[in-house]
């Protein structure tokens, strides 16, 4: 399977978006460009279309073990993540506040504002991980809704998510979780989660799709009016290769799952090793993480021009940090572990998924090498 990136590009952050599988996508749209009828229309074509939206709705529903009719296509992981908290405000109208993990996307601290939900944030520990004492402590003193997400996006973390399903079988509360960067990556167990959120630009599937799923029984909710489509839930007319798109990335990421893990793993195990001969240190290093995301503090302080020649050497990382018009900010995630300000703006993120290639591997860390050395940093 070929994906669309530029071939002179080393291409290292998956986590931002997976390359899309080409072949997947051009049979899709391939498809539309010949069978464009709208889904929501009332003719034989429209209803055509409508029932392959309906038969990726069973897919993913028989995938999650959730009721069809709670599985929500929507556009965006983010839009995904305020549906669920939309649902959650109206399953739990009096509800003032939710228990929720400092390590959510930004777009979860938005809905959840914006729903007008008090945050009770859950301390962690110093590998990125939830204490699960603290969420006790504050079940304890009032049984809320738990939102934890299952892997980090910035440290790759999973969160022990049967142990939070077991404080909130326990305390009868709710356990929603934004799986954007765990599903596709490693083996998700759907019995841990009550609602759950996930896209498929992160699959490989191509932007414009993403789904919210619940396990409980919700008759109305949604974001805005204007039609009925989504079974009440989200008004709009459905994007149908993109959602096409969306069960035909799953089944590709799902059917090589481990033989592309086994691969990088490795492929993790190398980076790190020789960036840690470097002076590098990998955050989180002995946390139970998936296997494409290493998250590495780095000995110098001239981040920018580190990052600046890494782009000039045709290979792409990101940084630990949220970039708004060019202003890099400390990653939350990292304060949250207890790193400092400066810590945080001195890390840098390397994501693999199914393109890696060991050359390039190969070129990521010598290059690296050679950008320290230049930095004066290495001997």
């Amino acid at each position: 399977m070929k994906s669309l990136s530029p071939t002179n590009i080393d291409y290292f952050d998956y986590n931002a978006t997976h390359p899309p599988l080409r072949g997947l996508i051009e049979e899709a749209y391939s498809e539309y460009l010949e069978d464009f009828y709208n889904p929501s229309g009332a003719t034989r074509f429209s209803l055509k279309n409508q029932g392959r939206i309906e038969s990726v709705r069973k897919y993913f529903a028989e995938l999650t073990n959730s009721p069809e009719k709670n599985i929500v296509f929507c556009s965006t992981g983010t839009e995904a993540n305020y549906l669920l908290i939309r649902a959650l405000r109206e399953r739990f109208p009096e509800t003032s506040a939710v228990i929720v993990s400092p390590f959510e996307h930004a777009s979860m601290y938005s809905a959840l504002s914006d729903h007008h939900f008090e945050m009770k944030v859950l301390s962690s520990d110093p590998s990125g991980t939830i204490d699960l004492e603290h969420l006790e402590e504050l079940l304890k003193l009032e049984p809320l809704p738990i939102v934890c997400l299952h892997t980090g996006n910035e440290t790759g973390v999973i969160q022990p998510t049967l142990a939070i399903k077991k404080l909130a079988d326990r305390f009868q509360v709710d356990f929603l979780s934004d799986l954007m960067q765990g599903f596709g990556k490693t083996n998700l167990d759907f019995e841990h989660f009550s609602g759950f959120s996930f896209s498929s630009h992160k699959i490989g599937g191509g932007m414009g799709s993403a789904l919210t799923g619940f396990k409980f029984p919700l008759e109305k909710y949604a974001l805005f009016g204007g039609g009925n489509q989504e079974n009440g839930h989200r008004a709009g007319t459905e994007n149908l290769p993109a959602i096409l798109s969306f069960r035909s990335a799953s089944e590709f990421q799902i059917k090589h799952l481990i033989e592309k893990n086994k691969k990088l793993s490795q492929f993790r195990t190398m980076i790190e090793t020789e960036l840690e001969t470097l002076g590098c240190k990998i955050i989180a290093r002995d946390a139970p993480r998936v296997p494409n995301t290493s998250f590495i503090l780095l000995p110098i302080e001239e981040i920018d021009f580190f990052l600046l020649g890494m782009e000039e050497k045709g290979i792409m990382i990101s940084t630990g940090s949220s970039c708004k018009s060019r202003a890099r900010e400390a990653s939350a995630s990292l304060i949250a572990m207890g790193y400092s300000k400066e810590e945080s703006l001195r890390c840098i993120r390397i994501s693999t998924g199914s393109f890696t290639t060991n050359e390039e591997v190969i070129r990521l860390t010598e290059t690296i090498k050679e950008l320290l050395t230049t930095f004066g940093n290495v001997g």
